[in-house]
């Protein structure tokens, strides 16, 4: 029988709802976690700067090293998702197995979980108005004896990432209620995250990402043509496009774009046009964290002509290389991981495979995108004119941001808007 360890109330991120569609899984009494206890982090926005610049950093590097695997694709991926289930498994890493995970999400463990803790307490008083950017995470583990899963890590999770715990047998059950986890958490966006049980499986640490905002100025029928996208220079698709004006530029050296607040301002989105003759691919990989918040900051109010065009993609992808690239190769080490603090195994605990889903639709009343990501681990061995014209009619770089830090809680770039034409 399932059983679902209750956490303690904490809450982490975005308030997350109640499991009610976990395949058998039933809530019982939360055993020897400590009831009631909380853990907030108020100094997380005290250097704003330090925090947007790093998770900025993070979120290019993300997306150019997914881009550079999967060039010429639709990539997309959320740096908030992955940032969260990473930081999750963090709490159970040691030694160097740690510093590689600190140093290549960026921040310390420690200031993980403060910055999760308190942008859950900010995004928690943000009216339903402006939009939804829901998380929900929860650990899934083996209720036979093959790991002993350390209680102040389970407890730590629970506390600053409102973890969901489950005790379950680890077979095919386990994959439809994980699936059927994450499913419910993207509101059906994200159906299906893993796809079988490994053999030697001990834990499986799971983030779901629901976004869902109007914008400020819905479209009008009237606003929608069909025009081209140059997919290439001598190569183009037929596809509707969206006529509007904004009132916020974006420039740097190369490229050009602009921003479209949701209601209640708080999100936007944001696009950058490539220069004509400057390749997306090689304008991405100019870009990193600073160099992103300079063009936030340089941003200029003007009114901005723009065409976005409506598009509705899906992408998936394993991390686990572009993460070993990025710089932590070592979690992935089937010998030589350390995650003592996570729990004891008879044999080695590691991660096997990190997997990413994404989704979006944009249209004329605003956008929704999903995401999930799942760690798996396993035991074995110059002043500008007043008025611009930005239309986004070749590839481009876009961004979901938290308008409060400018940071980029999805990142990808649109090579074309139809994807089943290419």
């Amino acid at each position: 029988m399932e059983k679902m360890l209750k956490t303690v109330t904490a809450i982490i991120m975005l308030v997350v709802i109640a499991v009610s569609t976990t395949g058998c899984a039933t809530a019982v009494k939360a055993g020897d976690l400590m009831k009631g206890v909380q853990k907030r982090a108020t100094g997380m926005f005290a250097d704003r700067e330090a925090y947007a610049s790093g998770m900025s950093d993070f979120a290019v590097r993300l997306a150019k090293t997914c881009n550079e695997r999967d060039t010429g694709k639709n990539v997309l991926v959320s740096p908030l998702s992955v940032i969260m289930a990473l930081s999750m498994t963090a709490n159970g890493a040691e030694d160097e197995t740690l510093r590689e995970m600190e140093q290549m999400l960026g921040f310390s463990k420690e200031e993980l979980n403060a910055y999760a803790g308190a942008y859950m307490q900010m995004l928690k008083d943000i009216p339903a108005a402006s939009g939804t950017l829901d998380i929900a995470n929860s650990i899934w583990f083996p209720e036979d004896s093959r790991i002993e899963v350390n209680k102040d890590f389970l407890q730590t999770n629970a506390d600053y990432y409102d973890a969901s715990l489950y005790s379950v047998p680890f077979d095919d059950t386990t994959v439809t209620s994980i699936n059927n986890w994450v499913s419910e958490k993207t509101r059906g966006m994200i159906p299906q995250i893993v796809n079988n049980m490994p053999p030697n499986a001990v834990m499986f640490l799971v983030n779901a990402l629901a976004f869902d905002a109007e914008w400020t100025e819905p479209y009008k029928e009237s606003d929608v043509m069909d025009g081209d996208f140059w997919v290439k220079q001598t190569k183009r698709r037929r596809v509707p496009f969206m006529h509007g004006n904004e009132n916020v530029f974006l420039y740097d050296d190369n490229a050009q774009g602009f921003i479209k607040y949701y209601k209640g301002l708080k999100f936007a989105f944001a696009a950058l046009l490539p220069d004509e003759g400057v390749d997306v691919n090689d304008y991405l990989n100019s870009l990193d964290g600073e160099k992103l918040q300079e063009i936030f900051k340089n941003a200029s109010k003007e009114k901005v002509i723009t065409s976005i065009p409506k598009f509705k993609l899906e992408y998936s992808t394993s991390l686990s290389d572009v993460l070993k690239e990025m710089g932590m190769p070592r979690a992935f080490d089937r010998d030589n991981a350390q995650f003592g603090s996570l729990g004891k195994s008879d044999y080695n605990i590691y991660i096997d495979e990190v997997l990413h889903k994404t989704c979006i639709t944009l249209d004329e009343k605003g956008t929704k995108a999903g995401a999930a990501t799942a760690v798996v681990m396993l035991a074995g061995a110059a002043g500008p004119p007043r008025e611009r014209i930005v239309r986004l009619d070749r590839p481009f770089v876009y961004m979901l941001i938290d308008t409060e830090t400018n940071t980029p809680f999805f990142i990808g770039v649109l090579n074309t808007p139809d994807p089943e034409h290419p």
